[in-house]
């Protein structure tokens, strides 16, 4: 099932962040910069908004959907040059099996969506981000200092930041990972990007994103440190998000703050739809800590039991406007149907889900 209604751009960056850069940034330049990006986003958004009401109009499930046609079984991914400009898809650079350019931003975008299709089509059997051979579209370098990457419905988009705040959105491979999860997502359980349901389609994203991460470094549960973003704030001690701790990826930044995500239902934030979309990247902590505690409690590679878990309740178990309860009940009957009844692995994530006060 593919949602055709409620899907603005997803951003891997939340609009609160940029929010702040824009009104405490440490010069009129930054600020600038910062309003300018959210300025892109919310035309796309719109943009987004009004071709999906065409196209459903028209009878078609999605865009994407529009124009899929029958694909080979195997990855095809083209990268695309934006060169600063702000329209899409830019110049092509590299097709599938092409040679590396000179450019690191290609480059990893190249790799990144290898790594992501190897995660899905290696250990869960599916054919790109549709399941149907679906290209992989990415363009880098758009827009000037434009500091998000997004997927729009179509393809990946990444921005090379400001240099100040905020780097190179091709540099962090779980950011590449995130956001084509987006596009599984989309062409799954097509959750509403608003409220519970749109945290939910946030949180699968961090979590294939993060097991994106852990298998291309060969990575158990216990090694990985569960941090999302490492490189997109500048500085070592910052990230994104945390599935491991969510509300300390990044503690006292000077423009930015600290990180604002709750770890339980004890701090679930009840916000209105214009702040963050109800609190899609705030809310998605907690969820995203209850796939931490279960990939911790069964042990080994994330994406062997706990990724197989998650894969089958976005694929066959939810619907559009799933609830944290639904998705924890959803997680159970689907460890419940892949390990039998009683199994550790359905333990295991009721065990979680108990933790993080949604059971």
């Amino acid at each position: 099932m593919t949602c055709t209604h409620h899907n603005p751009l997803h951003c891997v960056v939340p609009p609160y962040m940029l929010e702040k850069l824009a009104s405490k940034g440490k010069s009129a330049n930054a600020r600038e910069k910062a309003l300018k990006s959210l300025r892109v986003s919310r035309y796309f958004r719109s943009t987004r908004r009004e071709a999906q009401d065409v196209f459903q109009a028209m009878g078609f499930r999605s865009i994407a959907g529009a124009a899929a046609t029958a694909a080979p079984d195997r990855l095809i991914r083209k990268v695309y040059d934006a060169g600063g400009a702000e329209e899409l898809p830019g110049k092509l650079v590299r097709g599938e099996g092409a040679k590396p350019t000179q450019d690191a931003a290609v480059d990893a975008v190249y790799d990144g969506a290898g790594s992501t299709d190897a995660l899905y089509r290696e250990e869960y059997g599916r054919n790109s981000i549709d399941d149907r051979g679906m290209e992989i579209i990415q363009t880098v370098h758009f827009g000037q200092a434009y500091q998000n990457a997004f997927w729009n419905g179509e393809q990946m988009v990444y921005g090379d930041g400001d240099g100040s705040v905020f780097g190179n959105f091709t540099s962090d491979i779980d950011v590449i990972g995130h956001e084509l999860s987006h596009g599984v997502t989309q062409h799954e359980a097509g959750l509403v990007y608003e409220f519970q349901s749109g945290a939910l389609n946030e949180h699968f994203s961090d979590v294939f994103g993060s097991l994106v991460k852990q298998r291309a470094a060969n990575e158990d549960a216990r090694t990985a440190n569960w941090m999302m973003g490492e490189n997109v704030i500048v500085g070592k001690k910052y990230a994104l998000r945390s599935l491991k701790a969510p509300g300390t990826a990044y503690v006292n930044h000077p423009v930015l703050g600290t990180d604002p995500q709750p770890a339980t239902m004890d701090d679930f934030q009840e916000l209105p739809l214009w702040d963050d979309q109800g609190g899609v990247h705030i809310n998605s902590g907690i969820p995203n800590h209850a796939f931490y505690l279960a990939a911790i409690e069964l042990g080994g590679y994330a994406w062997k039991k706990a990724g197989l878990i998650w894969y089958r309740t976005l694929c066959d178990l939810l619907g559009e406007n799933a609830t944290f309860i639904r998705a924890a009940q959803a997680t159970v009957q689907a460890a419940r149907g892949e390990f039998g009844a009683g199994s550790l692995e359905e333990q295991a994530v009721t065990k979680a889900w108990k933790d993080v006060k949604v059971f």
